[in-house]
């Protein structure tokens, strides 16, 4: 038994010793990187900042119905988004099928806009309230910043500079000529030691997701055993009577990875698990199956005509055509909150009934108004979207939506697994539970603290292993 225990003891040094020099750095990467990511987040383009960036709507140029621009744009169902905004001076009817793919049609002639050159989209940039002295920075397929797959309905782009003090640039789409992102320069700035070196996104890597989530699964796996037998070997030496026998940077790799190793191995553990390995999880959004159903109505119709467009609240910068259990509702969007108009309303009680029918078979076992955050409906960033509606199934899943009770739009999915997740990840790797989910300042401070207890560990770690290499050299 003697001869086996140290056998054991001796892989563990071993197995820490070489997956620490392999995963050193990168582990010292990670937790740098997630400080600058506590400043500076990855460039995306929020809902308010597409409102921001909207004209008013004129709704006196538009000739067309919904119904005529579906006729027009050939639809053989009804879109999974249908929405009439302007484009530069014009305004248009905007078309997301169920798959992702992109139609844009004048709502003054009905015609298909024109594909954007560098003339049209620095025309279009220049009706930003940002831009000062716009320039057009040429095509863009797929770079750093538009890397991920839901981009893809969009390419190519064309990339425009606003001039401004921000150095923002936006990402215009050449087929349809809709905003598709904007960065600033601090953002492009501070993602390189931030979010690209955190998540391992370089674009020729990050361009073939399922190679991507390999990658970063096994880097992250060996980082993992690496920071699991560290903290056992650990106590396996305060068990010895002294507090270290180490002395230097070993010593204080020794003692930080006794007060700290539980922070790194949570951390890495939690961000392996946020690649859902295997799919554990379960999606964050209802399939297009859910949606159809939740809709109602298949058919491209829509009755509104364009008197009734035109009762539209003054200020409007787009309205939005949707059919929520099999009736119609325009969604008005301008500097308010969104709400329905022209003529069509929506009540809680036509929400819940349509939302049954994205679960046959299922039974509603409770609906619940949410006037506050709690701790499946959150935002680490800031506020979610309240108050919201939450609507929990008996289906073998245990699912949940979150639905908004103005406007009817499915904001989330859950399930039991998605659940799990919350504190798998949120939890562990953010410190987003229990009291410092209610105190961001203390969350934020226990974040820094612990991220800088991990650099410590990690960082002496990989000066004993440069050493270690430099002898056997």
């Amino acid at each position: 038994m003697t001869r086996w225990v140290k056998r054991l003891k001796r892989w563990l040094h071993l197995g820490h010793r070489w997956l620490g020099i392999a995963t050193g750095l990168l582990v010292v990467a990670w937790f740098a990187s997630g400080l600058v990511m506590l400043a500076v987040g990855f460039p995306a383009l929020t809902e308010a900042e597409r409102v921001a960036a909207s004209g008013t709507l004129r709704l006196e140029a538009v000739r067309l119905t919904p119904q005529q621009a579906l006729e027009r744009a050939g639809a053989a169902r009804f879109p999974a988004r249908l929405t009439l905004a302007m484009r530069g001076a014009e305004p248009a009817y905007w078309i997301t099928q169920a798959d992702g793919r992109r139609q844009a049609l004048s709502a003054t002639t009905g015609d298909p806009v024109p594909s954007l050159a560098a003339a049209s989209a620095a025309a279009l940039a220049a009706a930003h309230p940002s831009a000062r002295a716009v320039t057009d920075l040429g095509p863009v397929t797929r770079d750093q910043w538009t890397v991920t797959a839901r981009y893809d309905p969009l390419r190519p782009f064309r990339r425009v500079a606003l001039g401004d003090a921000a150095g923002t640039e936006l990402y215009l789409s050449v087929a349809t000529g809709e905003l598709a992102l904007d960065t600033t320069r601090r953002e492009r700035v501070w993602n390189w030691p931030g979010a690209v070196t955190h998540w391992i996104y370089l674009t020729p890597l990050r361009a073939r997701a399922g190679l991507w989530q390999d990658v970063v699964l096994w880097v992250s796996g060996f980082a993992l055993a690496a920071a699991v037998s560290g903290y056992v070997l650990g106590f396996v030496r305060l068990m010895r009577g002294r507090l270290t026998p180490y002395r230097g940077f070993a010593a204080w790799h020794h003692l930080a990875g006794v007060a700290g190793g539980l922070v790194v191995v949570t951390f890495v553990l939690s961000g392996w698990l946020s690649m859902n390995p295997r799919g554990w999880f379960g999606p964050r959004a209802p399939d297009a199956a859910m949606r159809a159903a939740y809709a109602g109505q298949a058919a491209p119709v829509f009755p509104a005509r364009l008197d009734d467009l035109a009762r539209a609240p003054a200020g409007s910068v787009a309205l939005d055509f949707a059919w929520i259990g099999g009736r119609p509702l325009v969604v008005a969007t301008g500097p308010g909150p969104a709400a329905p108009c022209c003529g069509t309303t929506l009540t809680p009680g036509a929400i819940v009934a349509a939302a049954g029918a994205m679960l046959p078979g299922a039974t509603l076992r409770a609906a619940t108004r949410l006037d506050a955050p709690d701790a499946y409906w959150y935002d680490r960033h800031g506020t979610p979207p309240l108050p919201v509606l939450r609507l929990a199934f008996d289906d073998p899943a245990a699912t949940w939506f979150h639905l908004d009770p103005a406007t009817g739009a499915i904001l989330g999915r859950t399930d039991r697994s998605g659940r799990a997740n919350r504190w798998l990840f949120d939890a562990l790797h953010t410190l987003d539970a229990g009291p410092l989910a209610q105190n961001p300042a203390a969350r934020l401070t226990a974040v820094v603290a612990a991220s800088a207890l991990g650099l410590v560990i990690s960082v002496s770690g990989v000066v004993l292993g440069w050493r270690r290499l430099r002898r056997r050299a």
